[in-house]
């Protein structure tokens, strides 16, 4: 028996050195066959690895996402994943066919690498090597450009070019972009044609938008301004915006107006006004006053951020706290030339958290703007700035909607006028559809001075009124909270172009984010 061992074992070893053992890697068997060519029958997998980490170094300056992708093909059976399966079925050819019809989204298809892919494509189709060890270059390039590709094609069509909140000013939504793990699932993808058809933006408006961006660029000279409008909203309709609630209510900025949604039909639109422009040179200004740390030289900037929240409370007769801005910039100069102005506009000033009884007595250049100790209230009231509500919800830059005593700049036709709350043209009627019930409804509408719809409640409704205007007994207005329903979302949006009944309304860039935004996105167009 060991005699037997001793002469198999030598005999086993030389047929192992020679191959006869060795079995055709899946992309071999896949190509010979497709091609009936039998040099694919001799791929060898161990130099075809050193062939593909040797592109794959020398690719890196023109891969997307090249720590992804090289941690991806770490794995050394994913090296041909794309090529063994989309190739032959003709997917790999669908994924070209994106990338060179990528302009109806507005990129500039040379974004993508198609070129490269192209031109990989038709190396290995032509079908002209000697030897198989010719062919690994061209596969190695063409699962690389076709990985790179793909990534950079869900990337931008289905989430964007661009990040916004890295080149935005005062954007506050948190916009969904894709993670190793999600790009890992998109190069593992099964179906290619599936993936690549479940990418494309799919609303009526992102249709319509491209719809009219390929119109205008027939003529693109004449259409400059209005295509960068649509590629730039195309963007921003291309974001993933998560907690976007069914029902919400989305201020959009440029068009000064608010709309009520509810499973997308519409339940009620009106006018607002939102924060004034950012002083011109803003930037440059601000470096100024980094030197001088003088209010003189502080520049405005009021603008209503975009933001993303949920109602969560109605203040009725509400308290405005005048932030220490508008103290400092507005009140403090109002109160020196009219010793008579806070009482006569209702504001109450503290020191130190204490109440200062008399207002008219104090001595304003005594104090340095700058250095303001005081803190400021406006009491509830018909003259309040907020008016009779204000909607509140959770956000860092204390921005909430509100009705205002100044009914008259709702006829403006440019409403970018506040120091960045937005103020609601039809406060009641918003606070009915925000309140739960007819019930609450009535008590809000009693706390105004306005009757009930519930005519049995007229009593109740007498005996506030009485309660207020009783001399003996003299009658504070106070703020009073009421609860809103549960999870309508408030987005405050800015949108220069959208689609309205299949055609595309334009507006100006009240803000220049479309400015900013075309600026750092231009480069793929």
């Amino acid at each position: 028996m060991k005699k037997a061992l001793t002469l198999i074992l030598p005999v086993c070893l030389f047929l192992s050195s020679c191959n006869w053992f060795k079995t055709t890697p899946e992309v071999g068997v896949i190509l010979s066959e497709h091609f009936k060519n039998k040099i694919y029958k001799d791929f060898d997998t161990a130099a075809y690895n050193v062939v593909f980490n040797r592109h794959l170094d020398s690719l890196q300056s023109k891969l997307s996402n090249p720590k992804v992708i090289g941690n991806f093909y770490a794995d050394k059976d994913r090296r041909n994943l794309l090529v063994t399966r989309f190739y032959i079925n003709g997917e790999l050819d669908t994924l070209k066919n994106y990338l060179e019809n990528s302009n109806i989204h507005g990129y500039n298809p040379e974004v993508f690498r198609y070129k490269e892919l192209e031109k990989t494509l038709s190396a290995l189709s032509a079908n002209q090597f000697k030897s198989v060890s010719e062919a690994y270059p061209v596969l190695a390039d063409l699962e690389l450009y076709a990985a790179s590709a793909l990534l950079k094609y869900d990337t931008f069509v289905g989430y964007g070019s661009v990040n916004p909140k890295k080149v935005l000013n005062r954007y506050y939504v948190t916009t969904t972009r894709p993670d190793s793990a999600a790009m890992n699932k998109v190069l593992e993808t099964k179906s290619l044609t599936k993936l690549l058809k479940d990418i494309q933006p799919a609303s009526e408006n992102y249709k319509v938008l491209q719809h009219t961006l390929a119109v205008l660029k027939k003529d693109p000279s004449r259409n400059a301004v209005a295509i960068k409008a649509v590629e730039v909203n195309m963007e921003r309709a291309r974001w993933k915006i998560p907690g976007l609630s069914s029902e919400y209510v989305e201020v959009n900025i440029p068009d000064f107006s608010l709309t009520w949604f509810k499973e997308q039909d519409t339940v009620t639109h009106m006018k607002v006004c939102v924060g004034a422009r950012r002083e011109k040179a803003y930037e440059e200004k601000l470096k100024t006053y980094a030197k001088t740390h003088s209010l003189d030289d502080k520049p405005k900037n009021h603008q209503t951020p975009v933001l993303l929240s949920k109602f969560s409370a109605i203040e009725v007769n509400p308290v405005w706290n005048i932030p220490v801005s508008i103290a400092k910039n507005e009140i403090y100069n109002q109160a020196r030339r009219d010793p008579y102005y806070l009482s006569n506009n209702n504001m109450k000033v503290y020191y130190k958290g204490k109440l200062v009884n008399d207002t008219d007595t104090i001595q304003w250049e005594k104090y340095s703007r700058d250095h303001l100790p005081f803190q400021f209230k406006q009491g509830s009231g018909s003259g309040n700035a907020l008016g009779k509500f204000k909607f509140m919800f959770d956000n860092g830059a204390s921005i909430y909607l509100h009705d205002t005593n100044n009914k008259s700049a709702f006829g403006l036709a440019s409403r970018a006028i506040s120091h960045g709350c937005v103020r609601v043209e039809k406060p009641l009627e918003f606070a009915q559809k925000m309140v739960n019930g007819n019930a609450e409804y009535d008590q809000l509408r009693m706390e105004v001075n306005l009757p009930p719809v519930d005519t049995t409640k007229m009593g109740i409704y007498r005996k506030k009124l009485a309660k207020k205007a009783d001399t003996l007994n003299v009658f504070q207005l106070k703020p009073k909270w009421f609860g809103t329903r549960k999870n309508i979302s408030v987005f405050i949006n800015y949108k220069t172009a959208w689609a309205e009944n299949g055609r595309v309304e334009y507006r100006n860039d009240v803000y220049g984010l479309d400015d900013a935004l075309y600026a750092a996105m231009k480069k793929y167009l």
